[in-house]
């Protein structure tokens, strides 16, 4: 093909609709996460310190977001995990989508290096390296023993991990392995 047809043909695809992804739907339901940072996907716009009080008193700054209620959550693919919780000491059956494929809602596929900020709604966070989220198999669970979490237990949502199948924290005393795990889950800042 000669530079002629080649940039007729580029001028041409550039004027035809895009067959990319769909724009992302917003939520039909109340927001129950909200993910910025290094995201290619938004759905939102800039936080409002009047309407976004939790996010104004927790110190959070975004210029565009990804928002999901429950049903965009619990449409994507659901894995199951039965650790041992350090509140009871005992297995209990956790259900949710990895939190790596909640990311790539919003466009996110940040690098092993990069840190993933897990927020909840006391203000409790915590940074985990994108690369231990992946080992660890980290999910977002929606369900503890095959019923929805409720707010004012674990939930409504809860970043979490099989402790028990992961060698390093598994050796651990119970209590000591479930800090990376925020439940009442809100927000997640994806940094580079």
């Amino acid at each position: 093909m000669d530079k002629r047809h080649f940039l007729g043909a580029a001028l041409a695809a550039g004027s035809m609709p895009s067959l990319a992804a769909p724009p992302p739907r917003a939520p039909s339901g109340p927001v129950l996460l909200t993910i910025s940072g290094g995201i290619r996907r938004s759905n939102r716009g800039a936080l409002d310190p009047a309407l976004d009080q939790m996010m104004v008193k927790h110190k959070l700054e975004f210029t565009r977001a990804f928002a999901l209620d429950f049903s965009m959550v619990a449409a994507l693919p659901a894995r199951t995990i039965e650790p041992t919780l350090e509140y009871d000491g005992k297995p209990h059956t956790l259900r949710g989508p990895l939190l790596a494929d909640v990311l790539a809602l919003a466009g996110a596929q940040p690098a092993d290096t990069a840190k993933v900020v897990l927020r909840a709604v006391d203000g409790y966070a915590a940074a985990i390296p994108m690369a231990q989220a992946r080992m660890w198999k980290m999910i977002v669970a929606t369900h503890l023993d095959g019923r929805p979490m409720a707010l004012g237990g674990l939930g409504l949502l809860w970043a979490v991990y099989d402790a028990d199948r992961v060698p390093e924290m598994a050796a651990r005393p119970i209590k000591e392995r479930f800090g990376a795990c925020p439940w009442a889950l809100y927000h997640i800042e994806v940094q580079a």
